[in-house]
């Protein structure tokens, strides 16, 4: 049995990643546990947030050609979604003031389902849960 993606990203939210990686280089998502800006997706120049011991590697995006985007998310927080496939979005709006996305006038966006039975068995399987 495949293991099954934690995250995904919609074609709008790609298509502003790759916008976004033209003007910054290499990018990564982190998805911390705070309130307000912190609550959203953050998108950053690639080792510009240093993650470490208290983070969760959920998976990377693929934007095509060999282009991947790897996406964060603090432990502690984790233990909140770890039942959930999360998708990032792109809506109109004031982004996050430290998240790349700001200046366009759009912000980075979670949407979550709940894992399918079989997706959870799958993680459970492959250690992931």
């Amino acid at each position: 049995m495949d293991v099954p993606e934690r995250v995904a990203v919609t074609d709008a939210a790609a298509d502003l990643l790759r916008q976004l990686r033209a003007q910054h280089g290499e990018l990564m998502f982190h998805q911390s546990g705070g309130c307000c800006d912190g609550s959203s997706p953050m998108c950053f120049p690639a080792g510009e947030f240093l993650t470490g011991d208290v983070d969760e590697h959920l998976g990377d995006l693929d934007l095509g050609d060999g282009v991947v985007v790897p996406v964060w998310m603090t432990k502690a927080q984790y233990e909140y979604w770890k039942h959930t496939h999360l998708t990032i979005d792109v809506v109109p709006g004031r982004g996050a003031g430290f998240s790349l996305e700001a200046p366009e006038g759009v912000r980075f966006l979670l949407r979550s389902r709940l894992l399918t039975d079989d997706e959870g068995v799958a993680l459970r399987a492959a250690g992931v849960l």
